[in-house]
């Protein structure tokens, strides 16, 4: 297939945190709301003159700093966020959201307040305490944290509108950013699909990386070339997978499977698209704040959730994109560290593989992932075995 419209852009755009289009939009007066969580509603990131950006740390190399702070024994993210602090690349945020979803988060933003990592004079945060079961009562906890935490100190700090129709607006905008995604999520699904795991894997990563208002029009530019775009030939693709797990900002891993021609069909990691990017759909006899959180306490897939219900959900969300993506197998990617994960991996690889007839493959990985010759070839093995079983099925020829 032809480059997709726009795609070395935004590969330049995911080169730094502080990217062409936020610097752009901080010089058109935007306040500049950091956060690393889907417990932190994005769409609520986006208020008035405030836009969100989901931080990373690309081209991220030592690590000494950070693990001098933080030691060694905690998640590649986490550090590579502290350390790219450090260095002054996060100077142009105006706000850190952040949560108790992990310890080692709060560590982050503890260290950056504590040593006055970043030099801008009206730099503020916020952490919430996120419940760890949906009930009426933990609803109510999340809202009262989001507004007290989050929104309370961006229009008390930076002025920022959190009335009720500023919410709504700020919905509207990111159901267009969704309704875009969801077409070109549809383009996964046939047999020769029309867009491959690295682009969308890029188109994902820029929509959380830059402000909505700037990235949109590319967007749906990108997407009318996907309409006309003519896919490849039949036979490309040896397997189609589900790809599972944590935290993946680094596109590289799209590029070590599109390498051993597999294909991500569907993806339920952070920085994705499940739950991310679906629009949501809100009333008029209820306020908009009570239904964004209750929209983003309920659809949030974190493993951070032990009750029994939440885990059984996980699991048949799992099954429900292998089966409606026409997924062959599932891939569980877990930063290494990543407390959370580290125990959904190892249960649900077994799980997922004996309970539901689902071959998975559990992998344990560095934030940073391009250029890992261990990862590519496990990679290529779990496809070859794949593709071995199709075989024996008859529903497939290598």
């Amino acid at each position: 297939m032809r480059d997709l419209k726009h795609i070395h852009y935004y590969e330049e755009l995911l080169e730094q945190t502080a990217n062409e289009l936020v610097l752009k939009e901080k010089e058109e007066g935007g306040i500049a709301a950091g956060y690393t969580c889907y417990y932190l509603p994005e769409v609520l990131l986006n208020c008035g003159k405030a836009f969100s950006v989901r931080l990373r740390a690309p081209n991220t190399g030592s690590l000494d700093i950070s693990q001098y702070y933080m030691s060694s024994f905690i998640c590649g993210y986490t550090r590579a966020l502290f350390e790219r602090a450090f260095e002054g690349g996060m100077n142009f945020l105006d706000f850190y959201a952040s949560s108790d979803t992990c310890q080692q988060m709060v560590r982050v933003v503890e260290n950056i307040r504590e040593l006055g990592l970043i030099s801008n004079p009206d730099f503020g945060w916020g952490i919430i305490d996120a419940p760890l079961k949906i009930s009426p009562h933990g609803i109510k906890l999340y809202t009262d944290q989001i507004r007290d935490h989050i929104l309370k100190p961006m229009s008390e700090k930076y002025g920022i509108d959190i009335s009720d129709e500023s919410i709504r607006a700020a919905v509207r905008e990111h159901n267009e950013m969704c309704a875009v995604f969801e077409e070109i999520t549809e383009m996964r699904k046939p047999e020769v699909p029309g867009i491959t795991p690295r682009e969308f894997h890029i188109l994902s990563l820029v929509s959380y990386a830059c402000p909505t208002a700037k990235i949109l029009p590319y967007l749906r530019e990108s997407l009318e070339d996907l309409r006309e775009r003519k896919p490849d030939p039949p036979g490309r693709w040896r397997a189609r997978i589900v790809v599972v797990g944590s935290e993946l900002d680094d596109y590289g891993f799209s590029e070590i499977l599109e390498n051993a021609r597999c294909y991500a069909a569907a993806d339920r990691y952070c920085f994705g698209s499940f739950p991310g990017r679906q629009q949501i759909h809100l009333t008029e006899d209820e306020p908009a704040l009570d239904q964004v959180c209750r929209f983003y306490l309920e659809t949030n897939q974190c493993p951070r959730f032990m009750s029994q219900e939440k885990i059984r959900d996980r699991r048949e969300t799992v099954k429900r994109l292998a089966e409606e993506y026409h997924a062959d197998g599932v891939v569980i990617e877990q930063a290494k560290f990543c407390d959370f994960w580290g125990y959904e991996r190892t249960l649900n690889t077994q799980v997922l593989s004996e309970e539901y007839g689902l071959p998975t493959l559990g992998i344990d990985r560095e934030y940073v992932v391009r250029g890992s010759g261990q990862l590519a070839t496990r990679i290529q093995a779990f496809v070859e075995s794949l593709e071995y079983k199709k075989i024996k099925k008859g529903g497939g020829e290598l």
